[in-house]
């Protein structure tokens, strides 16, 4: 379970320390949490879909997710403020590298003509976020108990100052770039 941790400690951080000349062990970028978060905003006339997304995201993630209430009420989108609009889950430690091994190493490889994720998707301080399409690619969700295909946004935090050291720390982590 924690092979991950243990290769980022044997050769990722060495790979690091090398390639932009830290001087001390505690400059190393490291992964700080992983927020998986899947908006449904057809929930509002629907208590139970909710519930199908949570259920997912904790089969997904092997933690309970949380619910996201609307912070303001918007009458264009019939949205009033308190309603649930999304679900999401904050991954830390174990269950984050855990996580980190399974998404590169067996549900992107699941994605149809998948030719690696977007290289240019980082806020510029250091953190990376980027998109599944459909749920389906997690060999924990079954076909045929899910009620519709939903995707969901997975941003990676990192202690990263730049955008080129948290992309190096992806990338020796094993993260599938598009070239």
């Amino acid at each position: 379970m924690a092979r991950l941790k243990e290769y980022y400690v044997s050769s990722v951080a060495p790979a690091m320390m090398k390639k932009f000349g830290y001087k001390n062990v505690m400059e190393i970028p490291k992964l700080d949490k992983i927020v998986i978060n899947v908006g449904c905003g057809e929930a509002k006339e629907n208590k139970k879909i909710v519930e199908a997304i949570m259920t997912d995201l904790a089969a997904i993630t092997g933690q309970k997710p949380i619910e996201c209430k609307a912070k303001k009420s918007v009458a264009n989108f019939k949205l009033r403020e308190g309603m649930t609009i999304g679900v999401k889950v904050t991954l830390r430690a174990d269950r984050m590298y855990e996580f980190v091994d399974r998404l590169f190493n067996v549900a992107f490889p699941r994605v149809r003509d998948f030719r690696g994720i977007n290289p240019n998707s980082f806020d510029g301080r250091g953190n990376y976020s980027t998109g599944i399409k459909e749920q389906l690619i997690f060999p924990e969700i079954e076909f045929d108990k899910i009620d519709k295909v939903r995707g969901m946004d997975i941003n990676f935090i990192t202690t990263a100052k730049t955008d080129e050291e948290a992309k190096e720390l992806l990338t020796l982590m094993g993260a599938p770039f598009s070239k």
